[in-house]
């Protein structure tokens, strides 16, 4: 083996070392969300807002690791492209937030799992990449894990019309932006990438709290607290891991492993909560991890 293709092999694993840390870190987010002191659009506002300072230091930091000119926006495309990310990513969040609070944890997470066939669909037709057998299958046996790992507190009702609608269209917008991030990643880092989108993010998301009417800010330190965690932990941490991945995964595999967020939730709900894992849980993640594993097999 070359020394080209064995870096490449490094690459790969430490992408998906990346992956696996980043739905980690999403598996929380839900949590927090409950837990704000704000509205749920204020929430994602101060998610987005609270990551830029951040971000925008560890932009700065790589391009004075950078070996030669850091590569930069130089264009319109560029920066449409890099305003779409976060206006989407931005909506996908208000939306999302909203959603969780009219309909139940499971329901939002299992309905938002619906983000893997779209991003399928989306690189099939817009991006022209052909899908092996072997990914769908993957992708089929991961999406029957997350039902079955969510089946048991799914709720269908009148009461939850409202925010399973809103979590199925979370799951396309979150499916759009991933398909966006994949495009721009073969151009940036993903500090850059994160940093304008958390800019755009939080332009798109800043009235929408007082239109609503939504509690603006935090009321005690505990509040505040909640928020600057989404900011580091799930934004800044997650989302920034999911881009650097996207550089050595491609983006239909990337989603698929992302229906491990609910297995997350479930595994920090019970080192952290005491939370049972009920056996069917447990055969839903399985099945959640052989069909990753299938699915990564179909992409190599």
């Amino acid at each position: 083996m070359t020394d080209t293709a064995l870096a490449t092999q490094r690459a790969v694993r430490v992408a998906l070392l990346l992956l696996l840390l980043s739905t980690l870190s999403v598996g929380i987010s839900g949590t927090f969300v409950r837990l704000s002191e704000t509205g749920p659009t204020a929430t994602a506002f101060w998610r987005m807002a609270l990551a830029i300072a951040p971000m925008w230091a560890l932009m700065a930091f790589e391009a004075r690791r950078a070996i030669g000119p850091p590569a930069r926006p130089s264009g319109g495309w560029d920066y449409f492209l890099l305003a779409a990310a976060g206006i989407v990513f931005g909506i996908e969040m208000g939306v999302w937030h909203v959603g969780l609070m009219l309909t139940s944890v499971a329901n939002a997470t299992l309905l938002s799992n619906c983000s893997p066939l779209l991003v399928a669909l989306g690189t099939w037709l817009v991006l022209r990449q052909p899908l092996s057998r072997t990914f769908l299958a993957g992708m089929a046996i991961a999406m029957g894990g997350a039902a079955v790992l969510m089946g048991q507190d799914f709720n269908l009702g009148v009461d939850y019309v409202i925010g399973d609608s809103l979590a199925v269209v979370a799951a396309m917008l979150w499916g759009l932006y991933i398909l966006i991030v994949a495009r721009l990643r073969a151009r940036f880092g993903a500090p850059i990438i994160m940093t304008w989108t958390c800019v755009f993010a939080s332009l798109a998301l800043l009235p929408i709290p007082f239109i609503l009417g939504e509690r603006f800010l935090p009321s005690s330190l505990a509040g505040w607290a909640i928020v600057l965690s989404l900011a580091l932990v799930c934004q800044a941490g997650g989302q920034t891991l999911l881009t650097s991945a996207l550089a050595h995964l491609p983006a239909t595999f990337s989603s698929v492993a992302f229906l491990m967020v609910p297995f997350n939730a479930a595994l920090i709900a019970w080192l952290v909560l005491g939370e049972p894992v009920r056996p069917l849980q447990a055969l839903g993640a399985i099945v959640v991890l052989a069909g990753v594993v299938v699915a990564r097999r179909g992409t190599r």
